[in-house]
C-alpha cells in the first residue's frame, strides 16, 4: 500500500464494495459528484489497482473490508 487510507475513503471504500455509484457515494456522503471520484481514483493509486473490482478485492486482503455490513 502507497499511503495510509483516510476514514472518509474508508466509507467510500466500503460503499464502493456494496454496489454505490460515485453518484450514489456523493449523495450519502454529503459530498460532490467529483469528490467522489476523486477519493475512488486516490484510493485506485494508493492501493495499486487498476479498477474498482481491483480495490473490493484489495479491500478484502488487507482486512479492510469485512463481509459484515458496518452498519
Amino acid at each position: 500500500m502507497k499511503g495510509s487510507i483516510s476514514p472518509r475513503e474508508r466509507e467510500v471504500l466500503y460503499l464502493v464494495a456494496f454496489e454505490h455509484t460515485a453518484r450514489e457515494i456523493a449523495q450519502k456522503l454529503f459530498i460532490s459528484y467529483h469528490t467522489a471520484i476523486t477519493h475512488r481514483q486516490n484510493l485506485m493509486a494508493k492501493l495499486d489497482v487498476k479498477n474498482t473490482a481491483g480495490l473490493v478485492r484489495k479491500g478484502f486482503e488487507l482486512g479492510l473490508l469485512s463481509v459484515s455490513p458496518l452498519n
